[in-house]
């Protein structure tokens, strides 16, 4: 039996990103890719109930950008940061 594939798929255009963004420096492949598993894990379980759509991780040489697109902002960032009048 033959692999069948829908129609309307072959229409369709690609429209997904990396949810990743970054470049390796020499031989560190492998643990920057461990480290974003580690992270997406740590996010997911901590964040279970804050309806966490995506995740996406941005590295430079210097810094690591986490963006939590969330449905209840409330819960990622918590009573510390609220503002008092």
């Amino acid at each position: 039996m033959g692999q069948k594939t829908h129609p309307k798929g072959l229409r369709l255009e690609v429209n997904k990103n990396w949810t990743s963004n970054w470049f390796p420096k020499k031989n560190a492949y492998a643990t920057d890719l461990a480290q974003d598993i580690k992270l997406r894990k740590y996010l997911k379980k901590r964040l279970q109930d804050a309806s966490v759509a995506s995740v996406n991780i941005e590295r430079t040489s210097q810094a690591i950008t986490v963006t939590i697109h969330t449905a209840r902002p409330g819960i990622v960032i918590g009573r510390g940061s609220e503002e008092s009048c």
